[in-house]
């Protein structure tokens, strides 16, 4: 696809315009307009992108955990500890492993481990100060990551018909299969209101392994130095449980929590469509072939796995 010869304020009125449409597409469409927007035009903000687009995702989570119940989000997260311990080593096991064997670069195939055993870009960002990876490393984890998450945003509620799965079902298996928390709770919003509820609480515990995560590795990656590294929290998910709280033991404010939420799923489509705004052909061009291989490779094998013990139990 070539980019359209426009300059900087005729690109700028043509994404404004884009933004404008957003409200009214389904999660997948969202992010399609923005990949089709990066690929023809080009991004005239793409300086700022990543910023607004982290930021923004965090505040539509919290705004989600209004529409939570704690009682509820308790009974969720007895299932989902397991399943998420579960992914989480068998994911970056498998992950070491082929990167050994398909020789992907070291730091690259740890990054790609780490954000499909856990939530993505999220722990891509927090792993990379830790194992000290260069900013090529980060680019191509990024990169795979994102791509699938656009993939799966589209087939996941496909395949979850097929599989007959029911709202719990899917609920826990697109948070333990989609990398990002963005295309989980797009994907879960696609399905229905309740494998919402059970995604984004399940999605969220398993973010919180970003700390014990980044604790081993870096004690393995740091092993003989006297260098400590640094280790990003995701302060965010501690607000998503406050709203949670404040939701469920505070009815009388529950027209106001309808609002936030409907403001949070709004927040979470322009999320979307920025991060495909964000996938630029050079990009793309930088990720290669191994790095994906191995992306699909573990994508597939957790995708498969978890899925049949979901349907098992």
């Amino acid at each position: 696809m070539s980019k359209i010869q426009l300059n900087k304020n005729q690109k700028e009125v043509l994404f404004i315009v884009a933004l404008f449409l957003v409200p009214f597409l389904d999660p997948g469409f969202a992010l399609l307009l923005g990949l089709i927007l990066s690929l023809t035009i080009g991004h005239p903000f793409l300086a700022i992108n990543s910023r607004i687009t982290h930021i923004l995702l965090q505040i539509s989570v919290v705004g989600l955990g209004f529409g939570m119940n704690v009682e509820q989000a308790i009974e969720a997260g007895k299932t989902g500890i397991l399943f998420t311990i579960f992914s989480i080593v068998v994911t970056i096991g498998l992950g070491l492993f082929f990167t050994s064997k398909l020789r992907v670069n070291r730091d690259t195939g740890f990054l790609v481990s780490g954000g499909t055993a856990i939530c993505g870009g999220s722990a891509i960002a927090a792993l990379a100060p830790v194992i000290k990876a260069k900013d090529k490393d980060i680019t191509v984890a990024m990169g795979t990551i994102f791509m699938l998450n656009a993939v799966a945003l589209f087939i996941f509620p496909v395949i979850g018909r097929w599989l007959e799965m029911d709202d719990h079902q899917f609920g826990y298996w697109c948070a333990i299969a989609i990398h990002d928390t963005s295309s989980v709770v797009g994907a879960a919003k696609t399905y229905s209101n309740e494998a919402l509820v059970i995604a984004t609480t399940t999605k969220l515990i398993r973010a919180l392994w970003i700390i014990p995560v980044s604790l081993i590795a870096a004690f393995f990656y740091n092993k003989g130095t006297n260098k400590k590294s640094k280790i990003s929290i995701p302060y965010f998910i501690f607000l998503y449980v406050i709203a949670m709280i404040v939701a469920t033991y505070t009815p009388q404010w529950n027209h106001l929590y309808t609002e936030i939420v409907s403001f949070a799923k709004v927040g979470m489509l322009f999320t979307l469509f920025l991060i495909g705004a964000g996938l630029s052909k050079d990009t793309i061009k930088q990720v290669g072939f191994k790095p994906i291989l191995l992306g699909i490779i573990l994508w597939i094998c957790i995708s498969i796995l978890s899925a049949s013990v979901i349907l098992l139990l």
